[in-house]
């Protein structure tokens, strides 16, 4: 396929037809008249070898490729829009944005709070969009990150994207305050016999992987899509649940719960924020970049002191 022979204009089209499903619809959401979608449309079907949207009864439906293209469609659109909103210059005293971020809602509270301070102070014109990491995010990690101003992630789970280092952290453990147990500290037994509260996202891939090298299967009896209900479904049982030090800290006062050290050295943690190589040289890209890596810096160091 010849890109340059394609007319561009035809991915607008195409998306409002796909979510649509209507051709005057359509015309009206990217202002066409219904004669002009509708020869985009016959174009579109040239081009695909299919009738992208079949008449069933009164109304379209879109055909089985029709189907196939509509999230591609979507995504193409998005990073076409990015691609071409790109900056020489960002003043963001002046700006008026949004950067769409993704994070879980461990690196919200720890590290995206203080971003969105920081960016209230600093640039009143700019919005913040966190959106939860999907489960896609290792399989599919180009086209995610295509689509969106950057993800906040440790390293170890995904690679060959550039990043910024932002802040270190380390593992610990949560409890009951009045565990009948465990005292200060957890034993190899207690990994074994105790029930786990777990984060069940997958890409939590290092910590997870350590376990598995030490040979500890957590008996887990809870999983959760959120890091921060961990104490709620620990405090006043018997489970333990492997938590972010810098989190652990913010959360003590939401529950009954107290932090114990594990019986291993585990392995380091350390957030950075990734992001596609089309965004490098972007000015507004290149601000959030510094921004974060300003603020990680800062984090380091209240740490050490």
């Amino acid at each position: 396929m010849n890109l340059s022979r394609l007319d561009l204009n035809l991915v607008v089209a195409l998306r409002a037809l796909l979510e649509e499903r209507n051709v005057t619809r359509a015309g009206q959401r990217v202002g066409l008249s219904q004669p002009a979608m509708s020869a985009a449309l016959a174009r579109l079907r040239r081009h695909f070898g299919d009738d992208l949207l079949a008449r069933v009864g009164g109304h379209y439906e879109l055909t089985a490729l029709g189907q196939v293209l509509l999230d591609r469609t979507a995504t193409a659109y998005d990073v076409l829009e990015r691609l071409f909103a790109s900056q020489a210059d960002f003043d963001p005293a002046r700006e008026s944005r949004e950067f769409k971020l993704i994070a879980s809602d461990y690196a919200v509270a720890v590290f995206g709070t203080e971003l969105a301070r920081v960016v209230h102070e600093e640039a009143p014109g700019i919005r913040l969009r966190f959106t939860q990491t999907p489960p896609a995010v290792v399989e599919d990690t180009a086209t995610l990150l295509s689509a969106t101003d950057g993800l906040f992630m440790p390293h170890g789970v995904i690679s060959d994207f550039p990043a910024t280092d932002l802040y270190d952290d380390r593992w610990v453990f949560l409890v009951a305050d009045d565990h009948p147990t465990v005292e200060d500290r957890l034993t190899w037994r207690d990994l074994a016999r105790l029930p786990w509260v777990t984060y069940q996202r997958t890409y939590d891939a290092p910590a997870v992987r350590q376990l598995g090298m030490l040979g500890i299967e957590p008996r887990v009896e809870v999983s959760v899509d959120t890091f921060q209900s961990l104490p709620l479904l620990v405090a006043g049982t018997r489970r333990i649940a492997l938590v972010q030090a810098r989190l652990a800290r913010l959360l003590e006062p939401v529950a009954a719960v107290r932090v114990v050290e594990p019986p291993y050295e585990a392995v380091p943690l350390r957030e950075a924020l990734w992001w596609h190589p089309v965004y490098t040289h972007d000015a507004a890209h290149i601000w959030l970049r510094e921004t974060a890596a300003r603020i990680g810096r800062r984090l380091g160091r209240a740490t050490e002191d």
